[in-house]
């Protein structure tokens, strides 16, 4: 109702205590575990967020794995809270401690070879111009991973979808020891472009892993 008559809260004033009544609903919705969605007009979406963010940092929770798995469209307080949860856990162990890595040096070489060719390379992967077994592997593995985690988003089954996530550790880290990604021939070069563009993308259907430090 606040937010229809535009009084909203702003930095220094919040004389309706708005704040506390958004973290009311917050701690309700979590300690009790109900998935609720809230189907709110997105600047009152975004408050709660904001809101969500306190809490959870509050709570210990890195501030760069909630920007991680919020979106703009993020309207379950407790599905968010549990996204936190799972990613935190993965990137605790050494798959995901190297995957991250894995993940941070395919973006970077996309972010340049992209600026440098003027264009984005996000395409599917040829595989007859595959030259290497570890091409092929990490192409198979990302195909099975980007299927599995797609479901498992759908149904908020997110603790699986970063589970099926781990199993990408050890193809990229063969890709990456065998491979040289800007081989002299360019049609090999921008193939495999396109593979770590697929692995970029996949990794983007479970978080923003851009986002996370490391």
């Amino acid at each position: 109702g606040f937010w229809a008559i535009d009084e909203k809260p702003t930095g220094s004033r919040d004389p309706f205590a708005l704040r506390r009544a958004a973290l009311g609903v917050i701690r309700i919705v979590t300690e009790n575990g109900l998935s609720f969605p809230l189907k709110v007009e997105a600047d009152l979406l975004a408050f709660f967020h904001d809101r969500l963010k306190v809490t959870l940092r509050d709570a210990g929770a890195r501030h760069d794995l909630v920007d991680a798995v919020i979106s703009k469209d993020s309207d379950d307080m407790l599905e968010i809270t549990r996204r936190v949860e799972a990613l935190s856990a993965l990137l605790s162990t050494d798959d995901g401690k190297n995957l991250l890595a894995g993940y941070k040096r395919a973006a970077n070489i996309l972010a340049a070879e992209e600026k440098k060719d003027g264009k984005t390379y996000d395409a599917v992967s040829d595989q007859t111009r595959f030259t290497v077994a570890e091409e092929t592997g990490l192409a198979s593995a990302i195909k099975s991973v980007d299927a599995a985690a797609a479901v498992k988003v759908k149904a908020n089954d997110y603790k699986s979808a970063i589970s099926s996530l781990a199993t990408l550790r050890a193809p990229v880290d063969a890709f990456f020891e065998k491979v040289l990604v800007n081989d002299p021939d360019a049609a090999i070069r921008a193939n495999r472009l396109h593979l770590l563009a697929a692995l970029r993308n996949t990794m983007h259907l479970v978080a923003d892993f851009s986002k996370i430090a490391g």
